[in-house]
């Protein structure tokens, strides 16, 4: 059997190989640190018997919002990860219909979601000082899915279906 190496074109000569062996360890090290990380699931009471999903942050790293049906259908929990508790979410969450996919605002006050309380999919912002929702799909026809709000909570974006593919679109909530 005979081992030799594949022939590169003359005129490369040996460069091929001599980058080849000088990138190789890079890219050993940089692919084999994912082998140091090990997730662990969450405690202190984040965790039910059911499906967490959808998990954010806000960004100061205090509050995690995610949903769940842990209570027997779709809703929306936001936990605290300071004091380690679930916190209220008044008039949030609905008997009738699901709460899904929550992104927080950079300081937890506002929570975008996808509600069905209308009997299909709708984006709300919730306000958490003032314990109420706003719709903000009202007039828009077609489906929506995973909204992000941006860290002020000025602007929420999402996806819709409206145009007969899935585009991006933004509401201003402050309406400027």
């Amino acid at each position: 059997m005979n081992h030799h190496r594949p022939q590169w074109p003359k005129r490369y000569g040996h460069f091929a190989w001599r980058l080849i062996a000088a990138i190789a360890p890079l890219l050993i090290v940089g692919c084999s640190r994912a082998l140091f990380y090990q997730p662990q699931i969450a405690t202190g009471g984040i965790n039910s018997n059911f499906a967490e999903e959808f998990p954010s942050y806000s960004s100061d790293g205090r509050y995690l919002t995610f949903a769940s049906e842990r209570d027997g259908r779709r809703n929306i929990y936001l936990y605290d990860l300071q004091n380690n508790q679930l916190v209220s979410l008044p008039n949030l969450n609905r008997r009738d219909s699901s709460q899904d996919q929550p992104s927080l605002s950079a300081d937890g006050q506002f929570l975008a979601y996808v509600s069905t309380e209308r009997g299909k999919p709708d984006i709300f912002v919730y306000d958490r000082q003032q314990q109420r929702s706003e719709l903000l799909t009202a007039n828009l026809k077609g489906a929506v899915q995973h909204p992000a709000i941006r860290g002020d909570g000025g602007q929420v974006i999402f996806q819709s279906n409206q145009a007969g593919q899935w585009n991006l679109m933004i509401v201003d909530v402050t309406g400027n």
